[in-house]
């Protein structure tokens, strides 16, 4: 019988046909619309709204924080890019953790993707409220009511839009995933049109003495900005949760992840310079909608907020159907792993996805975006992403010492720098967050361990499967 310690570290084997066997998911996403689930996941996510959060916090020099935050992000994305290449599987930087690492470490990545994906749901669905608001208004002349567009602590009731955009996703998911990404791949060559229409208008009103007091927080808020803005890199990481749904996996997933990182790094640093060129930095705070006020205020009239407050409706309606879909993709492959109840893997035969599943994460997801303000819900998202990078930065390293021979179609440029370096970032970022950030995220690791000690450790799949080797023996 194994030992507890064996238990808990025990290591699920790495496929080695391109995929995990018996998965009834079936194989329907290429290369492009991959990139797109990556940049639909992305763009929107922060982009939108994140600049009335961080540039009070850093200033001009949000530029820096954008520009540290996605370095952060590329090191990381290149270890995902080698580990899904190598790992091609549904469930992200949990199945590369429990393939590396083992049983319990995983639990905790489940445990900081859970809350990157459930947390970052609820916040996109929030500010997607914000710019429905002002669509709403710029097209008909009204405004939904504050009690039922904004959370309890903001002083509204609840935000009803959010739930309704939700709800609306869930919807579009249940359907098929086929259907999702072709949905998917239209809204997101919107959204980026309509960002860079935003860019070429904010150009026009260039005013180079916005950034004349460019560090007024000086380097620790350059960091803290860097913190609150990885949220906008949500997302990225999306598209290996598709390890189960893409064609060719093992080539596709590592080029698409490179594909969307940089058109995602270069979409936000040119919005971002040309909010700052347009807008000084104290109007920021506060703003809601910002990037469709700046326009309005550039031109002086409505109908260019109009354009960019419809494009980020849309916009951000895509990032919501894609950090949905990755929640649910992650709950299928711990519930296959017998770390989440069966529930979440049962397939619809008609549809082939997991519909109870969907609609299990959609509801709890509401009732985040419903009750829950978006600042609080940036930072959550921010901290289970750098924890989950994190591990995949080292779960790269013990692959490559644990599994040399294995096929890689994609290999880590400048190992082992590269992990290091994505490793020494992602914890510096995290040290700048606020205490209540950390201390909730830690509780909230510790309830998913607990479960995994007392439930999921005896449900596991791969334990009862070396049980009964060992009873054969």
């Amino acid at each position: 019988m194994a030992t507890l310690r064996q238990q808990l570290f025990r290591v699920k084997p790495v496929p080695r046909d391109g995929g995990e066997s018996g998965s009834q998911l079936k194989r329907s996403i290429g290369l492009f619309q991959l990139t797109l689930i990556g940049v639909g996941g992305t763009i929107g996510t922060g982009i939108f709204f994140i600049l009335s959060e961080a540039v009070p916090i850093a200033g001009p020099a949000v530029i820096w924080s954008f520009l540290i935050a996605g370095l952060v992000a590329g090191l990381a994305v290149l270890c995902y890019a080698e580990l899904a290449g190598s790992v091609p599987v549904s469930g992200s930087s949990y199945s590369y953790a429990y393939s590396t690492l083992g049983e319990m470490p995983a639990m905790g990545v489940a445990a900081c993707l859970l809350l990157e994906y459930g947390v970052s749901t609820a916040a996109v669905a929030v500010g997607w409220s914000q710019y429905v608001n002002q669509l709403f208004n710029n097209v008909f002349g009204f405004r939904l009511p504050d009690a039922f567009s904004f959370a309890p602590e903001e002083g509204g009731i609840i935000n009803l839009p959010a739930i309704i955009l939700i709800a609306l996703c869930a919807l579009l998911l249940i359907r098929g995933t086929a259907h999702s990404a072709v949905t998917n791949t239209v809204m997101v060559i919107i959204k980026v049109v309509v960002l860079i229409f935003f860019a070429a208008v904010g150009f026009t009103g260039w005013n180079a003495d916005h950034f004349a007091n460019f560090a007024p927080f000086g380097l620790a808020g350059v960091m803290t900005g860097a913190g609150v803005i990885f949220f906008s890199f949500v997302g990225l990481d999306a598209v290996a949760t598709a390890g189960d749904e893409a064609k060719d996996p093992r080539r596709n997933l590592p080029i698409a992840l490179i594909a969307a990182l940089i058109t995602v790094t270069g979409v936000y640093v040119l919005v971002a310079i040309a909010a700052l060129g347009a807008q000084a930095s104290g109007e920021f705070e506060g703003q809601s909608a910002g990037l469709s006020a700046i326009l309005e205020n550039i031109v002086g009239a409505s109908w260019p907020g109009t354009v960019v407050a419809a494009g980020a409706v849309i916009s951000i309606f895509s990032v919501t159907l894609v950090t949905l879909y990755g929640q649910t993709r992650i709950l299928f492959a711990m519930s296959r792993d017998g770390m989440a109840p069966k529930v979440f893997q049962k397939v619809n035969p008609r549809t082939m996805t997991p519909v109870a599943n969907t609609v299990i994460v959609s509801i709890v997801v509401a009732i985040l975006a419903g009750l829950i303000p978006i600042n609080f819900l940036a930072e959550m998202t921010s901290i289970g992403t750098l924890a989950a990078f994190l591990v995949v930065s080292i779960a790269v390293i013990v692959l490559r010492r644990r599994e040399p021979d294995l096929e890689r179609k994609f290999k880590v440029p400048g190992y082992p720098v590269v992990p290091i370096l994505s490793i020494i970032g992602c914890l510096w970022i995290i040290k700048d967050l606020r205490p209540i950030t950390i201390i909730v995220f830690v509780i909230w690791t510790a309830l998913v361990l607990v479960w995994y000690f007392f439930t999921g450790r005896k449900n596991s799949v791969l334990g009862q499967q070396q049980a009964a080797l060992e009873v054969s023996r």
